[in-house]
């Protein structure tokens, strides 16, 4: 696996617990693990991957933290590097805006010259509608910790192993 850093924000834990999650799953350093409020244009350059991970708020809004995130990336070098998208949400109070800001930072950042990995197929997540689902499948991993909280650990656990191989 090549140099991988875990980019998050999380205004309840919610999302930061996630990407601890993922990044001990992955082997992933705790020092390359970031929460989005402290990143720099620089800090993906030492990077080959990046998995970047966010709540939805609101109407499908991204976590606070990431608007400033996303132009700070947006400013970054991505071109040939591999990205990965994690997203939170409610399923039940806000399923016609499940992890739609999964889309916000995938439309910021599609033309950066990355390559993106990890879409995850709709089957099994109950919704009315999300903005992060392109052709079938959403464009991360999109998970419901407060309603589907018995399913994270095995969504996550799909999810890193459909992704390794790319990182």
């Amino acid at each position: 696996m090549s140099k991988t850093c875990i980019i998050y924000g999380s205004s309840t834990g919610t999302c930061q617990s996630i990407a601890e999650k993922i990044a001990e799953k992955l082997g992933v350093d705790s020092a390359d693990v970031f929460d989005v409020a402290n990143i720099e244009a620089g800090t993906p350059d030492a990077y080959d991957s990046l998995l970047l991970g966010t709540s939805t708020w609101g109407a499908g809004e991204l976590q606070d933290d990431w608007y400033d995130g996303l132009e700070t990336l947006k400013g970054a070098n991505l071109a040939g590097k591999t990205i990965a998208i994690f997203g939170c949400g409610d399923s039940e109070s806000y399923s016609d805006t499940f992890c739609s800001a999964m889309a916000e930072i995938h439309e910021g950042l599609k033309d950066s010259g990355a390559k993106f990995v990890g879409a995850v197929s709709t089957d099994g997540y109950t919704y009315d509608d999300s903005a992060a689902v392109v052709d079938g499948k959403f464009i991360g991993l999109a998970l419901d910790d407060v309603n589907e909280d018995d399913k994270t650990d095995e969504r996550i656990d799909a999810w890193v192993a459909d992704i390794k191989g790319s990182l």
